[in-house]
């Protein structure tokens, strides 16, 4: 592997309505050109040899879009769970799950398990799906769990604090990415991309193809990373 590759590669997939709105497309056929594309770039990473992604589908947030869009996702996602699942088991990718699935529909929810359930002991590239999350509310919980264990302060350190996270036992995020031109967080693994390369893109996340991916590799490869050093 190249040095200072990326090992864990995470991605705010934002544009899909942007370039529905421009096709004179509806909203929903946005987010299905955004949903095709994240499988070839889940593809791409892993040839490249990156060993986890974590992808920004649904925020906390996203629930006060209008009540017909969010409907139509979560259909839209139920159908693409079940699918793409079955396309990532045999490519013998792991499924991860980040966030909250006590709002969704008892049918998402059962698909988001079966699919967790069925990739566990896959080999290749884990990709995570953060759906119905929210980097305040995953600290918000941890620090909940550490309460309700009765931990005193002495046994909490970084390291350990990170076990509480969903993303626990997983590296932290070396390159993020963010698609749609917007130079913002949006509230997305917020613990774990302290030390991050931030990489911005005007390309609509439909767009965004695997020759965009290369050249945010190209410009993780060629910063240096101090870790707060001098």
């Amino acid at each position: 592997m190249e040095q200072h590759f990326p090992k864990h590669v995470a991605i705010i997939m934002d544009g899909n309505r942007r370039w529905a709105e421009q096709r004179r497309l509806s909203r929903i056929e946005g987010h299905r050109a955004g949903a095709s594309n994240a499988l070839e770039i889940i593809k791409y990473l892993d040839s490249r040899g990156v060993s986890y992604v974590t992808l920004y589908s649904f925020s906390t947030e996203n629930w006060n879009r209008p009540a017909e869009e969010v409907s139509e996702l979560m259909r839209m996602l139920e159908q693409y769970v079940e699918k793409e699942s079955h396309k990532l088991d045999k490519l013998g990718f792991r499924i991860n799950h980040l966030g909250r699935t006590d709002r969704l529909s008892a049918k998402l929810t059962k698909a988001i398990e079966n699919a967790v359930a069925k990739t566990r002991f896959n080999t290749g590239i884990a990709v995570n799906f953060a759906f119905d999350y929210g980097g305040r509310t995953e600290i918000t919980e941890a620090v909940k769990q550490i309460i309700s264990l009765g931990l005193k302060p002495d046994d909490i350190s970084e390291d350990s604090f990170a076990n509480y996270l969903n993303t626990a036992h997983m590296p932290d995020v070396d390159l993020l990415v963010r698609t749609g031109g917007e130079l913002r967080l949006s509230n997305f693994l917020l613990w774990q991309i302290a030390y991050s390369e931030l990489y911005f893109s005007p390309v609509l996340w439909p767009d965004f193809n695997t020759g965009e991916m290369a050249m945010a590799l190209s410009a993780f490869m060629q910063r240096e990373r101090r870790f707060g050093g001098d």
